[in-house]
């Protein structure tokens, strides 16, 4: 089965990066995107937050795009999520970002130091209080994204969050090493395609490691966002929440945008903490694709969709 998995993962994002591929799928455009992405501009990502809202679902935005090449595509990007974050003052929603977005693996021609950061902490200080998630990319960027948290963490920003993928190997030994920051961790399965040195081969590695994750961070009194749509895995965490005595508000379950509808409306029913990613803008392709390779259902929507239009 974990090979099957992967197998198709790989097939469907080999063929997603197909150039007459890409231009059918852009082709139709949000007509096929807007199961998992919002719209293609602010208004309308603002519209599908108050959408959740009314549902008692709580929301986080992402502005779509990743690995700019150069300081003025960073520069242009950073200056897109200003709005964003003006947007989200006042409202239980927070914004999540990549530092590929923002420059990372670029240096600052003023500063020195990783343009990523530099761009991350002009976002952190025009927050305004508005919290700020740092999305974990591929595994060859784990290792300067945790060195961005920390490095701004020390700086003060405390309205600071990231992401833990439970697929790589390494993911434990990371938060070990981050609970004496109190890190406030989005945990997710991980949806890049990794090598078996690095990441577990197999679904259950995966799962067992993402409860592990978790319990070690509700357990250690931090907040926890739980990344996942396997009923199975939440209810064995309400399940421990319960047992464990662990407060609500420390934790909440988060979901994609699109996905499991009907499981967010009853969570919150339940008086659960339950969040929406949120994707939005023009570059939903890259965003789009990983989508369609997580689970044949998803695939089966684009191929029912290309057939129609």
């Amino acid at each position: 089965m974990a090979e099957l998995d992967r197998l198709y993962r790989s097939v469907v994002l080999g063929v997603a990066g197909n150039e007459t591929v890409k231009r059918l799928v852009q082709g139709r455009g949000e007509a096929l995107a807007r199961r998992f992405v919002a719209g293609e501009n602010l208004d309308a990502a603002l519209r599908t937050l108050d959408d959740l809202e009314r549902e008692g679902i709580h929301a986080t935005l992402d502005l779509l795009g990743e690995m700019v090449q150069t300081p003025e595509a960073a520069d242009a990007f950073t200056r897109e999520l200003f709005p964003v974050l003006d947007a989200l003052r006042g409202r239980d929603a927070y914004l999540s970002v990549k530092l590929s977005q923002l420059g990372q693996g670029l240096k600052a021609e003023t500063a020195g130091e990783d343009l990523g950061v530099v761009n991350a902490r002009r976002l952190l200080n025009a927050a305004g209080g508005v919290f700020v998630r740092f999305d974990m990319e591929d595994s060859a960027r784990v290792d300067a994204t945790l060195s961005a948290y920390r490095t701004l963490r020390a700086e003060g920003f405390e309205r600071l969050g990231l992401v833990l993928q439970s697929g790589l190997y390494r993911a434990e030994d990371d938060l070990n090493a981050l609970l004496p920051l109190e890190p406030d961790v989005r945990v997710v399965k991980g949806a890049y395609l990794e090598g078996r040195l690095i990441a577990w081969p197999d679904r259950a590695g995966v799962e067992l490691a993402f409860r592990r994750l978790v319990y070690r961070n509700v357990m250690a009194g931090n907040p926890t966002a739980i990344g996942t749509h396997d009923e199975r895995i939440i209810n064995d965490l309400k399940l421990f929440a319960e047992r464990s005595g662990a407060p609500r508000e420390r934790f909440s379950f988060e979901f994609l945008y699109g996905i499991r509808r009907d499981l967010q409306r009853r969570l919150a029913g339940e008086g659960f903490t339950v969040r929406a990613y949120v994707p939005f803008g023009t570059q939903w392709y890259a965003y789009y694709s990983r989508r369609i390779a997580e689970r044949p259902a998803n695939l089966a929507f684009v191929l029912r969709g290309l057939i129609r239009g």
